[in-house]
């Protein structure tokens, strides 16, 4: 769907993606798999940093897969990525812990008070419940908080199938990947671009007609952004 209600009451969830919506974490994550692969020497590292970026919102564990098999010819090595899965945890949760969190986020909470709230996140669904508890923020998702190794389009299809997601919904996101995931089961989507690390956001939008706004805090002023208008 890119046409999306005006009024966030029309929805009976909303789904947030984690890194670049509700934390400013996407360059935690970048810098992390760039260090976790620098071992590898800095080329491959900064292969795998951009290949991350492109990919916004695919797990850490395809993404090392395919710089084990791609980048450095190490197919099917389960040490190596095993290695790597852990470097890369090791440098990213203590970002997460002390990165920004979004503005507006309770305040929101409160005009939705009707809506189940959850994450769907490319990130590593422990590690994220970890975090949202550790930053007192995991209560405001009473539909719960979910990430890899599952997909974001494996978690929705099953938390539609399960009701926990209830139609109609809607999915903030900040990757092409997340709007894939969300409109493939037919739940509206928003682009927040503040914090994104698509480069050619305002054009991809208008292209797809993806309606935006810049942040969390924004849309606490629906109406939103047409994509005319971008």
């Amino acid at each position: 769907m890119k046409n999306i209600q005006q009024d966030l009451s029309a929805y009976r969830t909303l789904v947030f993606d984690c890194d670049g919506v509700l934390l400013d974490s996407n360059k935690v994550k970048t810098q992390a798999f760039f260090q976790a692969a620098l071992p590898y020497g800095e080329t491959a590292a900064q292969l795998l940093a951009d290949y991350h970026v492109a990919n916004g919102g695919v797990s850490r564990y395809k993404k090392f897969a395919y710089f084990l098999e791609k980048i450095v010819n190490q197919n099917n090595d389960t040490d190596a990525l095993d290695h790597l899965l852990r470097s890369y945890a090791d440098h990213v949760k203590s970002g997460l812990l002390s990165c920004k969190i979004c503005a507006g986020l309770e305040e929101l909470r409160q005009q939705t008070k009707h809506a189940r709230w959850l994450i769907i996140s490319g990130g590593d669904q422990i590690e994220l419940r970890e975090v949202f508890e550790a930053r007192n923020l995991a209560s405001l998702f009473d539909g719960g908080i979910f990430g890899s190794p599952d997909t974001k389009e494996e978690i929705l299809s099953r938390e539609i199938g399960a009701e926990r997601i209830q139609l109609p919904a809607i999915f903030f996101g900040d990757s092409k990947y997340d709007y894939k995931a969300a409109t493939g089961e037919n739940i509206d989507f928003l682009f927040l671009s503040d914090w994104t690390e698509v480069h050619d956001w305002q054009f991809w939008c208008r292209e797809n007609h993806i309606y935006s706004q810049p942040n969390i805090s924004s849309l606490l002023e629906i109406p939103v952004e047409s994509p005319s208008n971008l």
